[in-house]
């Protein structure tokens, strides 16, 4: 079992090498870098190349650890019970499994368990896996019985870095960042999206890309999926390279630039730099 990347996807050889260290070793594959840059898509990628079934869950600032194994709905047995239903006698009807249950008992293949964006939860949501991730088990009270494992997942989990995570659940992960892409990356990603795009246009492009990636002052970084999207904009709207070229200072905001501006105040700053080059001239 060893990833390779697919077609639609275009990993580099770290992080490669980080995919199959993690599987190798059995331990959760932590991946952080900037939004856009392809972290959940991953796992997908990883899923998909492998011809392994795919379980997501994709964490929330009010996701509880223990969603993730089972919750019991004590509400409705006690509904039911007033009701008279006799599934009530059963507690097992009452208790909903939670994502790592699924990937624990998977008949199959062995599955891809990713666990979206963990720095949105609460600081206490990783180690409250710690046990579970680690031992590849856990243990329901209501029932009485042990949840484990049949065949270990490969876990995959992303991180924004909007929290710090606690030292001892770093310690049981295989880390990888990744990295923005270069050009020469980014031209391989852009390639594979749109094989058949007029490279002029595409060079102009990411010279506006990288460029705006450098303006001093921007709150948000113009990621990978953006540029996508405005390249997919561009041929859509059938723009002419020449317009992308255009030095005058009055339009030094790109057209469209509205899939690469997510905010005010980056909009603004480039408002600014363009009325900065009016008065130079």
């Amino acid at each position: 079992m060893k990833f390779e990347g697919t077609k639609s996807y275009v990993a580099t050889e770290d992080l490669k090498v980080a995919v199959n260290a993690a599987i190798t070793l059995a331990r959760p594959l932590l991946i952080k870098g900037e939004p856009g840059t392809g972290k959940s898509m991953l796992a997908q990628e990883v899923a998909r190349a492998l011809g392994a079934p795919l379980i997501e869950w994709h964490i929330k600032s009010t996701t509880k650890a223990q969603q993730g194994l089972y919750e019991y709905d004590a509400v409705s047995r006690l509904r039911d019970s007033q009701l008279g239903d006799a599934r009530v006698k059963d507690i097992r009807n009452y208790i909903r499994r939670g994502k790592l249950w699924d990937a624990f008992r998977h008949e199959g293949a062995r599955p891809v368990l990713l666990i979206d964006e963990i720095d949105k939860a609460d600081i206490e949501f990783p180690n409250d896996l710690l046990l579970e991730l680690d031992r590849m088990e856990f243990f329901v009270y209501e029932t009485g019985e042990t949840v484990k494992a049949r065949n270990r997942p490969i876990v995959i989990i992303t991180s924004n870095n909007e929290k710090e995570l606690p030292d001892a659940f770093l310690r049981r992960c295989f880390f990888h960042f990744i990295k923005f892409p270069d050009k020469e990356t980014m031209q391989s990603i852009v390639d594979v999206h749109f094989p058949n795009i007029k490279q002029r246009l595409v060079g102009e492009a990411m010279r506006i890309f990288y460029d705006m990636r450098e303006v001093p002052g921007l709150k948000k970084k113009p990621s990978t999926s953006e540029l996508l999207d405005w390249l997919k904009l561009l041929l859509n709207e059938d723009i002419d390279v020449s317009t992308l070229k255009e030095t005058d200072g009055r339009k030094l905001i790109p057209p469209l630039a509205g899939a690469l501006l997510k905010n005010e105040q980056d909009v603004h700053l480039f408002e600014r730099i363009a009325f900065m080059s009016r008065r130079k001239e």
